[in-house]
Order: structure tokens, then sequence, then C-alpha cells
């Protein structure tokens, strides 16, 4: 188990742990209100702690609230990447798998991954892109793509409490 590197989460006030980890689950704060609302003990400063109790928050939730998180997640190399659009938390994992240096065939290629992926499954492909490159990103994407709309959705589910982790593990 480890600890939070810049904060102590059971000492936070409920807005203040709202703010701090509102977006460790992309622009859905209601995460962190309901891990808020289970109340606290030490096991909550925790990394890895937190992040059960917050995965399992999301993993109880409806399909409609799972679907509304799901497409609350930007497109890898997509519009708002371009334009800048994206969280900061988007931005660096973005970045960080090199996505911001696709060539511009790459990003035609992804443009139309992310339109086929979309037209298939009706959400964006979600892709925990930490510690990986964008040809790594574009080779899953193409075996995905194939995958069934339940397989699809759960492996959403599961990239997205990847990121999850890997966004409180940072904090």
């Amino acid at each position: 188990m480890s600890r939070f590197l810049t904060l102590t989460p059971a000492r936070l006030s409920r807005a203040d742990f709202v703010k701090v980890f509102a977006d460790i689950f992309e622009h859905s704060p209601w995460i962190a209100e309901k891990a808020f609302e289970l109340g606290f003990d030490p096991s909550v400063d925790q990394v890895e702690s937190l992040h059960q109790r917050m995965a399992d928050i999301l993993l109880s939730a409806s399909h409609e609230a799972q679907l509304a998180l799901i497409n609350a997640h930007p497109d890898l190399a997509g519009k708002a990447a371009i334009r800048g659009e994206l969280t900061a938390s988007s931005t660096s994992e973005q970045s960080g798998a090199g996505i911001s240096e696709c060539t511009a065939e790459e990003f035609t290629r992804f443009t139309e991954l992310n339109d086929a992926y979309k037209a298939k499954f009706g959400f964006p492909f979600i892709m925990a892109v930490k510690g990986s490159n964008r040809h790594q990103i574009l080779t899953a994407f193409e075996e995905r793509i194939h995958h069934s709309p339940e397989q699809e959705f759960s492996r959403a589910l599961a990239e997205i409490n990847k990121i999850a982790l890997f966004r409180l593990q940072a904090l």
C-alpha cells in the first residue's frame, strides 16, 4: 500500500475532497462525492484503498451512469486534443504517450478509428495510455474494434479504473 504524496484524504473537508478528486474519473465528481459519503477510516489515506472504494462505486453504478462516464472521455488524438480542450490530466496522459507527435497519417488513422469505433459501440475508445506509445495505442485500437459491444463496455470501465489509479498515484 502506498500513501498519497501531497495530501491526506481523511483530513479533507467534503468540499476539498470533492475538489481534489472530482476529475480522477473524467468529469465525474459524483464518484468523489459518493466516496466521501461512505465515511473515513485510515485506509482512505492509502492510494490503493481509496482507488478500490472509487472503483467499486463506478462498478456498482447504473449502466446509464457508467455510459455517461465513458462518454465523458475525449477521443485519443481527437479534435478536443487538437484544439487544446482536454483536462490537464488527459493532456498530460496523451502527450506522455506521444500522441501530440503523430504524423498527419497517424492523426488521420486515429480519426478513422475513433469514428468507426464510436459508430460501432456508441462511445469513445478508452485506453489507459500511460506507459504506451502511439504505435501501441493504434495497434490496440485496431484489435479492439473487432470485439463485441459487451466486451468493449467492460474493457472501457477497466481502462477507466486504470486511468483513475494512475491519477491517484500522482497525488
